[in-house]
């Protein structure tokens, strides 16, 4: 059966294995899961365990194989790539759903394996999943760790030792566990009202009458966050009408610490897809200039699309690489560089991340994020300000490269945010800003205003 049969299944978890055996051929997996569920009628209960499937298995991957390479002969890479897909998906199920029943997980994975050209290894399926559920029954954690403790916790949690040890070195153990706790956990969806099109309270208004329970989100002006059950995002109330876009709270935070002025000429180096181009612009009043930045013009158009519902119109679009734009030396009041990241403070969104990013990547990066700050700090008028943001929590990529920048740029010093700022508490008084997950339940990301002398 190929893959574009298996799309109009209404089974979740044989949906899930579909979208799991695209990972293992390199898709990342939200589009594996996207392509999916566009072809599917499913109902809301059945999309929500086909996307639980997916990215579980592909976040909890290295514990995952581990339990297999414990349980079987062959090691979890030996086997064959469709085994040990449909492996993951039971063993998934029975270690970390408690919503479905035990005996529900070992049938539907032998069902799984029959279905899908296995039926001669449903009894080697039959038998890995029993053990498993024997030894959990048996003891508190049935999988084997090793003693070294950074291997531990990426095993244990699902992550590459590298990771591990670059959290380590940073917050200690306590808080790194928790960092991997969190990080696996289902992101939560924020929303950040527009005040040009409507006010907090109407948004909560009808929200509320529509049966979703939005909260607010302290200390932001704008921000609500969604229940997971709030269901699509295109049909929630006020969507048509520009009343909200998505948007992290801890993203939210960035164009608060740019604080543009209404009549400004704000720069935003690497726009796409707009979601703090578009927020600096309503900060703004929608009055002065904004100017997007994205060497993507596919991913400008976007921009331009949020832009257009949110009915703002002091955007304009600039489809250059900005390593290499000239045009706008001195011009800006301020700039904005979200740099390009390894994305380490938001690996709960993106299933696989973790599996892509390397050290090595992490040093490439780098580099770009040194050139990008240097070309874009070109672009501030004496006396402007830049902000420098990423969402990652590795120093290599945050800290190191202000602390480059500012030893070889006389003319330019942190700039702290004011003592009664939206986003002071998030600072050290010499003007470094860190969100850390696990302490403010937000999205990881690493912020710095910096200000070029008159």
């Amino acid at each position: 059966m190929g893959d574009r049969q298996l799309q109009t299944d209404s089974n979740p978890r044989q949906l899930a294995f579909t979208a799991l055996r695209s990972v293992q051929r390199g898709a990342f997996a939200d589009v594996a899961i996207d392509r999916l569920l566009q072809d599917t009628s499913l109902n809301e209960l059945d999309r929500r365990l086909t996307t639980e499937l997916v990215y579980g298995c592909v976040r909890r991957q290295r514990t995952l194989d581990a339990l297999i390479d414990q349980l079987a002969t062959r090691k979890a890479h030996q086997q064959p790539p469709d085994l040990r897909a449909v492996l993951q998906v039971g063993l998934y199920q029975v270690r970390y759903l408690s919503q479905i029943p035990v005996s529900a997980a070992v049938n539907t994975t032998v069902d799984l394996a029959k279905r899908n050209g296995l039926s001669g290894l449903s009894g080697f399926v039959n038998g890995l999943m029993r053990q498993y559920v024997r030894l959990s029954e048996a003891q508190p954690e049935p999988l084997q760790l090793p003693d070294n403790p950074v291997e531990r916790l990426g095993l244990l949690h699902s992550f590459p030792d590298w990771i591990v040890q670059v959290w380590l070195d940073q917050f200690g153990w306590e808080a790194t566990e928790a960092l991997c706790q969190w990080m696996n956990r289902s992101p939560h969806i924020d929303l950040r009202i527009n005040p040009i099109a409507a006010s907090m309270e109407q948004v909560e208004a009808a929200m509320q009458s529509a049966g979703i329970a939005v909260s607010r989100i302290p200390p932001l002006p704008y921000a609500l966050r969604l229940p997971p059950s709030a269901g699509a995002i295109q049909k929630l109330p006020g969507f048509d009408q520009g009343w909200w876009t998505v948007q992290d709270c801890s993203a939210q935070l960035v164009s608060h610490l740019v604080n543009p002025q209404p009549g400004e000429i704000v720069i935003d180096a690497c726009a796409a897809p707009g979601g703090k181009t578009t927020h600096l612009a309503e900060l703004m009043q929608d009055r002065g200039t904004v100017w997007g930045c994205d060497r993507s013009s596919s991913r400008l158009k976007k921009l331009q699309q949020n832009a257009n519902r949110l009915q703002l119109q002091s955007i304009k679009s600039c489809a250059e690489d900005s390593l290499s734009i000239t045009r706008f030396t001195e011009v800006a009041d301020r700039v904005l560089l979200d740099a390009p990241c390894s994305g380490l403070g938001t690996l709960h969104r993106h299933a696989d991340a973790r599996w892509r990013q390397t050290p090595d990547s992490v040093k490439e990066l780098a580099q770009l994020q040194h050139a990008l700050l240097n070309q874009t700090a070109t672009w501030v008028k004496p006396g402007g300000t830049l902000v420098y943001a990423t969402c990652t929590l590795h120093p290599a990529e945050n800290e190191s490269v202000i602390k480059a920048f500012l030893a070889e740029q006389p003319h330019w010093s942190l700039y702290p945010p004011s003592s009664d700022s939206v986003v002071a508490t998030f600072f050290t008084p010499d003007g470094w800003g860190k969100v850390l997950p696990h302490q403010q339940n937000m999205d990881g990301f690493f912020m710095v205003r910096l200000q070029r002398s008159l």
